[in-house]
């Protein structure tokens, strides 16, 4: 296990993982052709979303790890100079303006998973895309979508890089949910710190009853993991279907001493890996969006006055 100093870890969070392997079958027929990951969220693909969020947070490099046949979510972040050069010549600029704002945004480089093997398998096929300097590596799920209230909030993957900078080991986001919901996710065994919405975890607990749930603090797709889940991954032994689960290497470096804290996300979040959370989502970008908002919220107000 790595022993950083405070300037340390700070300085080690330069690559974010998103795993991007999957079929999307919750979205066919669409997904035959098109990655669910290039599916806009009213006109932004939901994995420049993930990709902004990441650069916001201090990362200079986006390694998408895919299936073999699902290269063109990297193609999304390579220039594309005769598309520009239509528009410039058009004088669309502000199309202009979107179209290069992913290639812009951050270097992006893939990492190929051959089989589907879990999420842990599938961040440790990342791993030879990381510089030896680099001493610790975000993972976003691109199906959560996860962004503060206000637009002077502070992200939650910043807060989690600042919370690692203090605590040092591994750091994950939570987020509060009904007692009823335990049943759907992965619940924290934790214990309190000084800071009211950061958790010491000391264990996880997959799906329990409400009255087995160690808190109502639940699982949502962030990490900002040590270095060391790469060997904890390495040691691991594979669960169902022969899949790696990062859950587990996150428990194992727990009971060998690792440092492990959660962030609670008090601001938005959005399930983009089914179609009904997906529809949830546009909806709300598209409200807060100054060319639509306006005319939605109207005919919203109309459409369910029908109802």
């Amino acid at each position: 296990m790595s022993s950083l100093t405070s300037s340390q870890a700070a300085a080690a969070f330069r690559t974010a993982i998103v795993p991007a392997a999957g079929l999307g079958t919750r979205f066919l027929p669409t997904t035959k052709s098109v990655p669910k990951e290039l599916l806009p969220v009213v006109d932004t693909p939901g994995i420049e979303l993930v990709a902004s969020e990441a650069a916001e947070a201090g990362a200079d490099r986006l390694v998408v790890v895919t299936a073999p046949d699902k290269r063109s979510v990297i193609e999304y972040f390579r220039p594309q100079p005769e598309l520009e050069a239509t528009l410039e010549a058009r004088d669309k600029r502000q199309l202009l303006r979107k179209v290069r704002r992913g290639p812009e945004l951050i270097t992006a480089e893939s990492a190929i998973q051959d089989k589907a093997l879990g999420l842990g398998h599938a961040v440790a096929c990342a791993e030879s895309n990381l510089d030896e300097d680099e001493d610790a590596v975000a993972v976003l799920l691109p199906d959560d979508l996860v962004y503060p209230e206000s637009a002077d909030e502070t992200g939650v993957l910043s807060r989690m890089s600042e919370i690692r900078d203090r605590y040092g080991g591994s750091v994950l986001c939570a987020f509060d949910i009904p007692p009823e919901q335990t049943t759907s996710y992965g619940v924290f065994n934790v214990s309190d710190t000084d800071e009211p919405d950061v958790k010491r975890v000391h264990g996880m607990v997959e799906k329990p009853a409400p009255a087995e749930a160690p808190s109502n603090l639940a699982a949502a797709g962030r990490y900002l993991l040590d270095r060391g889940i790469f060997d904890a991954l390495r040691r691991i032994e594979p669960g169902a279907g022969g899949e790696l689960q990062l859950t587990d290497a996150v428990a194992l470096l727990i009971a060998e001493g690792h440092p492990v804290h959660v962030v609670v996300h008090r601001g938005t979040r959005h399930d983009l890996g089914n179609p009904g959370g997906f529809l949830k989502a546009a909806v709300d970008f598209a409200l807060r969006d100054s060319e639509y908002g306006t005319d939605l919220r109207e005919w919203l107000g109309e459409r369910l006055n029908r109802s």
